[in-house]
């Protein structure tokens, strides 16, 4: 089983909230999923993120390959980082 951590959409149409998730990759977008890890809300000044960086780093030591755009948050919050870091280091 191949597993994502990924964007849910949550919200009503034109106000976007996102649920980051952990679910299998032949699961749909909004449907189901493993583990809920965080969120991010765009439309609020400062962008809102929250990221259980413990679980998110456990989901990546198991093999979790984030999406694009979550790998892009990862990054911006420090956890890639973090991840690299501790993969070189065993």
């Amino acid at each position: 089983m191949a597993v994502k951590i990924r964007m849910r959409r949550m919200g009503s149409k034109k106000r976007p909230f996102y649920r980051l998730v952990v679910a299998d990759s032949r699961a749909p977008r909004d449907g189901r999923f493993i583990e809920e890890v965080g969120y991010y809300n765009p439309l609020s000044t400062p962008k809102e993120i929250k990221i259980e960086e413990e679980r998110v780093m456990e989901w990546l030591h198991n093999g979790a390959q984030p999406s694009d755009t979550v790998r892009s948050l990862l990054s911006n919050a420090g956890i890639m980082k973090k991840f690299h870091e501790s993969k070189l280091a065993k």
